[in-house]
């Protein structure tokens, strides 16, 4: 996750944990490419705010992008921006797109399906009939 937004980490960290997630936190591009380039601990996706202390997020998407090894890497964009030609960049660029604020179940099932995971249950749902 990318994000200079202490506040989001903090709440999204545990909640993702808590469904079988690892999240490791970054909170510049600095960060961020250090992780992507980390071969002990290779990451299976991206949550990246485009706003970020040392440049646009947007411009790591795009890095991403120009690279064969990343070009099909998972990124979910988490952002306040409401600038249409940026949101649309970061679709043309293959960027799920979420905006803030946004809810965790919403973010949740956004991971799920861009990772092909199977929704998992929330701790809070029923058991399903025939279950306990």
């Amino acid at each position: 996750m990318v994000d200079d937004e202490p506040h989001i980490g903090l709440l999204l960290r545990p909640h993702l944990e808590r469904l079988g997630y690892a999240v490791s936190l970054a909170r510049t591009l600095a960060d961020a490419r250090a992780a992507l380039g980390d071969r002990a601990a290779p990451l299976d996706a991206m949550l990246l705010d485009l706003h970020l202390p040392d440049g646009s997020g947007l411009e790591l998407l795009r890095e991403l992008r120009a690279q064969a090894a990343t070009r099909a890497f998972p990124v979910i964009v988490l952002t306040a921006e409401g600038e249409d030609r940026v949101l649309e960049e970061a679709e043309d660029l293959g960027a799920g797109l979420l905006t803030k604020p946004f809810s965790p179940s919403k973010l949740t099932a956004r991971i799920a399906t861009l990772l092909g995971d199977a929704p998992a249950p929330s701790p809070d749902a029923p058991p399903s009939p025939g279950t306990r």
